[in-house]
């Protein structure tokens, strides 16, 4: 048995436990399935484990097979975003990609690119904006050489961090609802309000808790919800600069705080991405 995996059989290896079908793997990889049948084959042989159950119901992973997926899917994040960032470096060495949620603090995002910009020989930063949660993978895979992110709601395993803002979170309620009125409110208030039921925001594998509430997929989409009448959600209260008239927030006297963070992976050697986290440890968070 050898300890060494080679990238092209990685990728063949998510591609089948993604699908969990051979056929559509080796359509979605653009080889016929009977190399890739034997590719797979070949890589059990080599590592001395079943990744595989094959059986007239179809395909699933076994537990050694869940274990190299997750693997394997770190594996090519890394090598992709080797690439990514090399190229970024050849073709502008003091620049950086930042990743934030659209609709995030922008008030707090302002303030920390002021700051760093009236640095000496700051490096120029792209904003990228992305969706809901889309930040760990845009560092993870070099789209990205630092965001802004959420503790406790985002996924930071393998990043550094520093910390920029904790606030309590708010009910985002239709402006006309009756609790819309009230100066505070509780989780559990909130919790069971008849036809207004809490918005589901996606987990960090992409799928929704179980619930009545709406799957919501973006800002704008869960604005027009709350707007009609037709959900309700929690946010931070950084959120109000974003509501509309027709838009109430009222205080959660229970939730939990929320901490947006300035995130980077913790092998980054960057100088632009160092001197980013130099501004973010001395900046000052907005009043409010």
């Amino acid at each position: 048995m050898v300890d060494t995996l080679e990238t092209r059989e990685l990728r063949y290896f998510v591609a089948v436990a993604e699908e969990l079908h051979f056929s559509r793997a080796a359509q979605r990889l653009g080889i016929a399935q009977p190399p890739l049948s034997r590719a797979i084959a070949q890589l059990e042989r080599r590592l001395g484990v079943t990744l595989f159950e094959r059986d007239r119901r179809g395909v699933t992973l076994t537990g050694a097979g869940q274990v190299l997926l997750d693997e394997a899917r770190a594996i090519l994040d890394a090598t992709t975003a080797a690439a990514r960032r090399t190229r970024r470096a050849a073709s502008a060495p003091n620049r950086l990609a930042l990743a934030t949620k659209a609709g995030a603090n922008h008030e707090l995002l302002r303030k920390l690119l002021d700051a760093h910009a009236a640095q000496p020989g700051a490096a120029e930063v792209d904003v990228l904006l992305c969706g809901m949660g889309d930040q760990a993978r845009m560092l993870r895979d070099g789209r990205a050489d630092a965001a802004l992110m959420q503790r406790p709601f985002d996924d930071l395993a393998g990043f550094d961090t520093e910390d920029l803002l904790t606030e309590q979170q708010v009910a985002i309620l239709p402006a006309g609802h009756p609790l819309a009125a009230r100066t505070s409110l509780t989780m559990a208030e909130i919790g069971d309000i008849p036809d207004l039921p809490v918005a589901r925001w996606p987990r960090q594998d992409g799928s929704y808790e179980p619930g009545p509430g709406p799957e919501i997929h973006d800002q704008a989409q869960l604005a027009q919800l709350i707007a009609l009448g037709r959900a309700m959600a929690v946010l931070c209260a950084s959120s109000r600069s974003w509501l509309w008239n027709a838009h109430a927030a009222v205080p959660l006297t229970d939730s939990p705080h929320v901490t947006t963070v300035l995130a980077w992976p913790s092998h980054s050697r960057s100088r632009a991405v160092a001197g980013l986290v130099r501004t973010a440890a001395r900046q000052v968070p907005p009043a409010g």
